[in-house]
């Protein structure tokens, strides 16, 4: 079968390899889209993901297809044939937070598309516990960005919202574009977005935000209940925090640095009473986003800027071509 394979940091190769044999507890799946997150960058250029990624390696980790062959202890309910999302994640189930019910911190977690091999394949092998078959009213191009939609419900889950909160969001890329359209779908009092790019006002203000703003014009000045910082810089991170209102919250969803460290106010954190959280991974969110794209409450193929080929991949992830994207899938 064809795969991408990522062979060494920055290094990825489009070659024939064998198509895996089948464990007896996995489906596998014809990949028919995988997306391309800002993670694979990270993996592209040696830095962890949901974990570390050692080539040789097959990325994709937001993926959907169709089930084409499953396992001899595989439940009778999946089926060859079903159209299917996969969840990437997958906690070893014993260790002391999997215990707790918090899978996400999971000490030994391994992913697809990370840590074995993922989507950007024709085919992919996948634990059925891993399986979300989709409704049929929902696109394969649309239902690999379940697992992106899934993550920000579990950001989502991770906050108290009220109706009559502001919120600010800090980045008008993809997964700004999803905040921001939930929360304008909640009827949130004000939803507020920092981001540099003019071109992205109009979809902007067409998805629900009241107000798009440049930090690179000056400080906005208003003080906001709820702050989702998105893009994952120091000055970006630094700015969720300052931007808070007393009992704000603010949530650090966008993956930065290992090495990057931000200076605090402590006495803010104090006086306002902020809560700081982070939000990793997806765990319990698969259904909750397959559900609104299903409803079409995220019209997210209308989010993706770009549908591309495996070979485009190596040129998009090293930055050599610049294609002016926000979102891309690649069609297989």
């Amino acid at each position: 079968m064809k795969a991408l394979v990522l062979e060494d940091t920055q290094k990825m190769v489009l070659k024939t390899i064998e198509r895996p044999a089948l464990l007896a507890n996995e489906v596998q799946v014809q990949m028919k889209y995988v997306g391309i997150c800002g993670t694979d960058k990270h993996l592209y250029n040696g830095q962890p993901g949901s974990a570390q990624a050692e080539p040789p390696v097959v990325l994709g980790h937001e993926n959907a297809g169709i089930i084409s062959a499953v396992g001899d202890d595989v439940r009778a309910d999946l089926k060859v044939g079903q159209r299917v999302t996969i969840d990437p994640n997958i906690p070893c189930g014993y260790c002391r937070y999997c215990h707790e019910g918090r899978p996400q911190l999971c000490l030994h977690n391994s992913a697809i598309g990370v840590t074995r091999n993922g989507g950007m394949a024709e085919y992919v092998n996948v634990p059925a516990t891993n399986i979300y078959p989709i409704p049929d009213n929902l696109s394969l191009k649309a239902a690999a960005m379940t697992e992106p939609v899934s993550c920000v419900m579990h950001g989502i889950h991770e906050l108290n919202i009220q109706p009559h909160q502001s919120v600010l969001i800090i980045g008008d890329g993809f997964v700004g574009q999803l905040f921001t359209r939930y929360f304008a779908q909640l009827g949130m009092a004000r939803v507020v977005v920092s981001g540099h790019n003019p071109k992205k006002v109009e979809l902007l203000h067409k998805i629900g935000a009241d107000e798009v703003f440049d930090p690179a014009e000056g400080e906005h000045g208003a003080q906001f209940d709820i702050v989702i910082e998105c893009v994952g810089l120091k000055q970006t991170q630094t700015q969720a925090i300052a931007s808070a209102a007393k009992g704000g919250q603010v949530l650090m969803f966008g993956v930065s640095n290992p090495e990057d460290m931000i200076t605090i106010n402590s006495f803010d954190i104090y006086a306002k009473e902020l809560t700081i959280k982070g939000a990793f991974i997806n765990p319990y969110a698969m259904g909750d986003a397959i559900t609104l794209l299903a409803n079409k409450k995220v019209n997210v193929e209308a989010l993706i800027t770009h549908e591309l080929t495996l070979a485009d991949v190596p040129d998009v992830l090293a930055g050599r071509i610049d294609y002016k994207i926000t979102k891309a899938v690649v069609k297989l």
